[in-house]
């Protein structure tokens, strides 16, 4: 067999084999304690942060992102964005990780609607706007008006917030 022939074959073997590995590490990472999954791989990635160890906090990062999507938890989706944005910081580089980060955040967002969470709507709407994510604020904020809809206070509490984030300049 050729070399070409052999990468056409190779190579999608070797993406598929990945690709069924990342899923595998997902689905393995769900449990019924969710913060169980990614609090320790935060908190390993900030301890090597601290030691300033990049490859490190890169690796556990990384970690806390798997356990974070397998558990569905957008507490710890929003960790997740935190911590990436204090790896980008501590690599002297923090815009090479927002889009990290608004990834996390996005997916902590879906993950507090489908909760009917308007906490965490609230909350990851707040890390976009911190990001300047204007398209997804205002997703946000539609989100969180559909959550508050039957609750007076609770609107005003949603409108409070949608004030503030169009009074910064996403």
């Amino acid at each position: 067999m050729d070399v070409r022939k052999l990468q056409r074959v190779y190579l999608p073997l070797v993406l598929l084999a990945a690709a069924l590995l990342a899923a595998l590490e997902v689905s393995l990472a769900h449990t019924d304690d969710p913060a169980a999954t990614w609090l320790t791989p935060i908190a390993d990635t900030d301890r090597a942060l601290a030691r300033g160890d990049l490859a490190t906090a890169v690796a556990s990062r990384h970690r806390a992102h798997l356990a974070a999507l397998g558990s569905r938890d957008w507490e710890g989706l929003v960790a997740v964005g935190d911590a990436a944005l204090r790896l980008g910081e501590a690599s002297g580089d923090r815009r090479a990780m927002e889009p990290e980060a608004r990834r996390a955040y996005r997916a902590a967002l879906s993950c507090a609607r489908a909760e009917r969470s308007l906490d965490g709507v609230l909350r990851a709407t707040e890390s976009l706007a911190r990001l300047r994510a204007r398209d997804a604020v205002e997703q946000g904020l539609r989100m969180a008006r559909d959550l508050a809809a039957a609750d007076r206070a609770t609107r005003a509490r949603v409108t409070t917030r949608a004030g503030r984030w169009s009074g910064e300049s996403l």
